[in-house]
């Protein structure tokens, strides 16, 4: 979250968290990332407006029914229902204010369901007790995440009963695909995620639309915000215009003579009569998804890009967004290297600000932080990034090579684009120091 800004040139920016409530992630740690100071910050000539997570808004109601319609196609409302799930934590007592605005606006809202609840994995109501809870002939369970993932593939199944244990089966997409459900004497109608529903595009722009309303902006005050968005610097403008392209990570990047771009994997120049072509930016996030192996790359910056592929664009401003797709804010952190205007942030302070599980992180010794970071950002196995943080804000990184070293000296900087730059610890370190730190302990108390 820390590097969006630098791909971004727009002065209007807004800011709309995904995630169904406004609790621990959306009033502390996003803030804090994104370094917004309540809902409109001023840096420089840019305005950055901080919006309420999509889940809170009421649009989200149109969304549900929906979701319980399709799920339960033909089955009449007033014999069925609507259990509204959520995860539940104790870290902050909004998480759940959203779900239960929700049944409150669905309850009392006319749309004639026999029953409306609320029910929560980790606390009361709980999930497991939907059986206790309705007494409709027809129950419909609606997951209120924003993805669906383990909870929705396996853990609330359990719960609700629909299978016995988390199996393979489980966790794959199918298990939405088996209604009803015979439970309890009961039809049990189970949904995906309400956050896979198509229409969670329009919610973002309702939270935009409402934000301006609400602080009184006008349109012209937002006016233009896209239209600086592919304006680019003297020095990317050079490196573009270069005859024999340039690399950028393992992609190779050329200009066509009529001004269009292709692009391939470094490895792939002798072959490129045999790759597959593809023609969007989009496809530029497919073709980054997973390695040769099948493996999905959670890090994109790992040296595991696939082969074989082609990648042809039009225009300079679908290669910008390709480039994004492929290496995200690889090329607006280049600019800012250029200027001088790079935030880095030490380990020691990211490390500081980890919380739950990851906070005994900051507990591992400068020895460790050292080679620990020279194990996990190895550039020749581990990340193609360049690091430009170091331990502290008096002490280096001295297990890799320095930032400068990897590069090339001012004089040809605006030529080429340097190695892929990192301005802060990503959670490849932090889990990392953190399990360090555990086995620390484990070890000193043996």
């Amino acid at each position: 979250m820390r590097e969006v800004f630098y791909t971004v040139k727009s002065k209007e920016i807004f800011v709309v968290p995904n995630f169904t409530s406004e609790g621990y992630f959306c009033q502390e740690v996003i803030p804090r990332e994104l370094r917004v100071e309540g809902p409109i910050t001023k840096r420089g000539d840019t305005n950055i407006y901080y919006c309420a997570p999509v889940g809170v808004h009421p649009s989200m109601t149109k969304l549900l029914l929906k979701r319980a319609d399709e799920v339960a196609p033909g089955v009449p409302r007033e014999q069925t229902a609507l259990v509204i799930v959520g995860h539940g934590t104790s870290l902050n007592e909004n998480s759940t204010k959203a779900i239960k605005d929700q049944v409150t606006f669905i309850r009392e809202g006319g749309y004639g369901f026999a029953e409306v609840l609320d029910a929560y994995m980790e606390e009361a109501p709980f999930v497991a007790k939907w059986n206790e809870m309705s007494t409709a002939p027809n129950v419909v369970v609606v997951p209120f995440f924003i993805a669906d993932g383990l909870h929705s593939y396996q853990d609330i199944p359990v719960l609700l009963g629909i299978t016995n244990e988390p199996t393979a089966a489980a966790s794959q997409n199918d298990v939405f695909w088996h209604n009803p459900h015979d439970l309890h004497g009961r039809k049990l109608y189970y949904s995906s995620a309400i956050g896979t529903e198509a229409l969670m595009a329009d919610v973002v722009l309702d939270q935009v639309s409402d934000f301006k309303t609400r602080h009184g902006l006008t349109k012209e005050t937002a006016a233009g915000s896209n239209a600086s968005l592919l304006k680019h610097g003297e020095a990317l403008e050079f490196l573009l215009s270069r005859e024999g392209g340039f690399r950028i990570g393992q992609v190779q990047v050329n200009r066509n003579d009529d001004g269009s771009w292709h692009c391939h994997h470094v490895d792939d120049a002798e072959n490129r009569g045999g790759l597959q072509a593809f023609k969007t930016p989009e496809d530029a996030r497919s073709i980054a998804t997973y390695d040769d192996a099948g493996n999905f790359r959670a890090l994109k910056t790992a040296p595991t890009l696939r082969r074989g592929w082609m990648l042809e664009l039009s225009n300079t401003s679908e290669l910008l967004l390709a480039l994004d797709f492929l290496y995200p804010a690889a090329v607006g952190l280049w600019e800012h290297w250029l200027g001088n205007t790079l935030e880095s942030v030490s380990l020691r302070e990211t490390l500081g600000r980890q919380t739950g599980m990851y906070r005994f992180a900051k507990n591992i010794t400068d020895e460790q932080a050292q080679q620990l970071v020279a194990e996990v950002c190895n550039p020749t196995s581990k990340c193609l990034r360049a690091i430009s943080w170091s331990l502290d804000s008096e002490q280096p990184l001295t297990a890799l090579p320095t930032l400068e070293q990897m590069n090339c000296n001012s004089e040809c900087k605006r030529s080429s684009l340097p190695s892929l730059l990192c301005v802060a610890p990503c959670g490849q370190v932090i889990s990392a120091a953190a399990e360090r730190s555990r086995l620390s302990r484990t070890t000193s108390r043996q």
